[in-house]
């Protein structure tokens, strides 16, 4: 009599050839049964003989298709039907899936090679994919993952599309986007803002190899991708280059590159083993490295570039048809504003930017940017979450029901915890500006119903700052369940969530440039002690300096500045050389003076701020942490030097001395690249005394590092070093999974409120004399 078993699996199981996969399987080892898609992810059952049974488990483990994820796999033993063969059934709709969506895939080699052999019927076609590879979150419209339920939908498939996706032995089996030239969508130039959205009389081809000869020629491109639109021109080009930079309103701000392949990424950066498997993985990130060669007006006073490969056929197929082999491939939008998704708003939107529009039929059902990543030197680190990683669950968590977290209003992503899965959303932006704003809106919308969740039934979690547009947004949701997470607890609680430690003791520490703090005040230098499970109390931080203007100051350096150096006595005359700091620095002085407009701030963001002003940079800052990027590109490109004095004193990093010998040392006409490495070694010596005492003081021997101003690379491998050389080193947690940004701060939002860990909200104007965040 034939043994029967039930199986569940979950993770990333739909949309990604599983199901053919399992057929292939079950058939392979002469099994009887079926398998479907569900809302929790792949049911299967089986029947026949227990060897055939135990081989397919092995297998099924051991051998999941290549862009699967498994989580959970539960096999239970249950009663045989007398099946006669094995069937793909149509998926089951529940109540609440709590399938993992699968990101976007980039091509796979086997499509890669029919794209170019003119004897295959998608020949030269740029929406070719398979169960391997293509559109998977960027088309999917609901749960489960179908074709009926994504943008497909209205392409009906073709006697040979048919065939292939009914045919369990080919790889286009139950592939849902597949579509070949004759059924489904193609790709157009549209030269004109004003004429008809319409295809003209190319083929998909013939618009690529006229929007290649644009490139060439130095025009400027729209061109139509998987989470959106890119502004596209030739990178070896100044002219174009700097003709984007003006169009486009991004000053500074480095472009991101595509080249043609990895030998082409060797040329223009250094690539480690680790960031060369980061580059060709199969996220497909822009992947951050040091430059070997200098691209006019690409990343302006930057020793990196960031590169990434073809990841989409069309993306091939422009450089076959002889676009420039080195492309600027950035974000189609105005400077911060959100990716353009949609093609009437891009028409419009870019319409003084771009010459021309590539433009792909197939509707994109959500924005999502290119993701940003580096080999890092605690690892890999993520900058920006978004294609290739999101939606994915970034972590498990004993949540007793959904919870959804809002993040914070800079570089914002959300979080959606259901059945302890905690989906983390791509990066959505600024919420400052009005199209981040709507992005935000329609997210929370969109992962909410996709996981249909019932609002009544959400713990709904969001940062402490009552001013924030996110906490606003809070209130308006009408959920009952409403708390605040403080900002620099939860970028410390975002690092325990990916690794799955609740109960750990850790020393947390969270630097970035703004926060809303207990006290009403301006934190972002911040130690604290305890756990996730337990909450964090704060046992040090930067001495506390006034911040003239409170936010303002951050695009300003000269006027964050005039608080930190008011402390510090006997300094040079900062409006004369070599320093010549502008009025705006002499007006910042008179409000700290005065104690007027004036916010108290612990932030470790605004203090490299103010050693980046001493240095040289007294402009305006045209992108969020432009003055300490620069302070950090000055210092690696120094001499080894030793660090300037960051004493840690009962409570406190005092930054009075680290700012005066920074003076000093300019007025002494000292190398700035000296001054700014010493700089950078005294923030990592003085943080790495204070640790060490905290250490001590609490029998701790863990340290998570969290907060943007731990992008700052250098100053992570400085403290590498140093914690490592010790004794008794410290063990160092960073961000793998989402950013140490505020990108990262809704999956520490979440984490915290799965064990109750609530803050307390100051109302505006409370803690005046200098302690208010407003």
């Amino acid at each position: 009599m034939a043994s029967a078993c039930s199986i569940r699996v979950r993770g990333v199981v739909q949309g990604v050839g599983f199901r053919p996969f399992v057929y292939r399987l079950a058939c392979a080892n002469t099994l009887n049964g079926w398998v479907l898609n569900a809302g929790e992810g792949v049911e299967i059952h089986l029947e026949g003989a227990e060897t055939g049974l135990e081989a397919f488990v092995r297998d099924l483990k051991a051998q999941p298709p290549p862009a699967a994820s498994i989580a959970e796999i539960d096999v239970r033993p249950t009663e045989a039907t007398g099946l006669h063969e094995f069937t793909i059934r149509t998926s089951q709709r529940r109540e609440r899936p709590t399938v993992r969506i699968s990101p976007d895939l980039p091509i796979c080699d086997e499509c890669l090679k029919e794209l170019f052999d003119p004897a295959n019927p998608r020949y030269w076609y740029p929406y070719i994919n398979c169960t391997n590879c293509g559109p998977r979150y960027t088309v999917v419209l609901a749960l489960p993952y179908d074709r009926p339920s994504t943008t497909m939908k209205d392409w009906l498939l073709d006697d040979y599309c048919s065939a292939e996706y009914a045919d369990p032995g080919n790889r286009r089996f139950h592939a849902q986007p597949v579509a070949c030239p004759a059924c489904g969508p193609s790709y157009y130039l549209h030269p004109h803002l004003h004429s008809k959205l319409q295809a003209d009389n190319d083929d998909s081809a013939g618009s690529i190899r006229r929007a290649a000869e644009i490139l060439r020629a130095g025009g400027i491109l729209a061109v139509k991708g998987l989470g959106g639109y890119h502004l596209v021109c030739d990178a070896r080009n100044p002219a174009a280059v700097a003709v984007l930079r003006d169009r486009k309103y991004r000053k500074e701000k480095p472009f991101a590159l595509m080249v043609r392949d990895v030998e082409m990424a060797h040329s223009l950066v250094e690539l480690s083993s680790e960031a060369e498997a980061l580059l060709t993985s199969v996220a497909r990130p822009i992947v951050l490295a040091p430059a070997r060669i200098e691209l006019s007006g690409v990343a302006p006073e930057n020793v990196e570039l960031g590169v990434m490969l073809p990841y989409t056929p069309l993306h091939h197929l422009l450089f076959a048809a002889g676009a420039p082999e080195v492309l600027v491939m950035t974000s189609a939008n105005r400077s911060s504003e959100p990716i353009a998704y949609e093609d009437e708003d891009a028409l419009q939107r870019l319409a003084g930017i771009a010459d021309s529009f590539l433009i792909g039929q197939r509707p994109i059902a959500r924005r999502v940017d290119d993701s940003v990543a580096r080999a890092g030197a605690f690892g890999q680190v993520v900058l920006r979450r978004a294609r290739g990683y999101a939606p994915g669950a970034a972590a498990s968590l004993p949540a007793k029901g959904p919870v959804l977290a809002l993040g914070a209003d800079l570089k914002n992503t959300i979080t959606l915890v259901v059945d302890g899965q905690a989906f983390v959303s791509h990066h959505i932006g600024d919420l400052d500006h009005y199209q981040s704003r709507r992005a935000f809106h329609e997210t929370i919308e969109d992962m909410v119903s996709m996981y249909r969740v019932p609002w009544e039934e959400l713990l709904l979690v969001h940062d402490l700052h009552p001013q924030y547009l996110s906490t606003a947004h809070a209130a308006k949701l009408g959920v009952p369940q409403t708390h605040a997470v403080q900002h620099h607890r939860a970028h410390v609680a975002s690092v325990l969530a990916e690794r799955g430690e609740w109960a750990k003791r850790v020393i947390g520490v969270s630097f970035d440039g703004t926060g809303y703090g207990d006290d009403g005040s301006i934190w972002g230098g911040e130690i604290f002690v305890g756990s996730v499970r337990e909450g964090f109390e704060r046992v040090a931080h930067l001495r506390r300096a006034a911040l003239a203007g409170g936010d303002a100051a951050a695009h300003y350096p000269v006027q964050a500045a005039a608080g930190f150096l008011a402390q510090a006595d006997g300094l040079p005359d900062l409006l004369a050389e070599p320093f010549a700091f502008p009025e705006r620095y002499r007006n910042a002085m008179e409000l700290v003076r005065r104690d007027v407009r004036t916010f108290a701030t612990t932030s470790v963001g605004r203090l490299f701020d103010a050693a980046a002003s001493l240095l040289g940079f007294t402009r305006e800052v045209t992108f969020e942490g432009q003055a300490a990027m620069w302070l950090e590109q000055l210092a690696r490109s120094a001499p080894s030097t030793e660090p300037y004095l960051f004493p840690f004193i009962g409570k406190e990093l005092d930054f009075r001395a680290l700012l005066k010998a920074v003076a000093e040392d300019r007025v002494r006409g000292r190398d700035v690249r000296e001054i700014a490495r010493s700089f950078q070694l005294g923030i990592a010596q003085g943080l790495r005394h204070a640790l060490n005492v905290i250490a001590r003081r609490h029998g701790l021997d863990t340290v998570v590092l969290s907060g943007g101003v731990f992008q700052n690379e250098l100053l992570l491998e400085d403290l590498k070093s140093m914690l490592t050389e010790e004794e008794r080193s410290l063990q160092v947690w960073t961000n793998h999974a989402v950013p140490p940004n505020d990108g990262g701060i809704s999956l520490g939002q979440a984490a915290l409120a799965a064990f109750g860990r609530f803050d307390t909200m100051q109302q505006p104007g409370e803690h005046r004399s200098g302690s208010t965040y407003a």
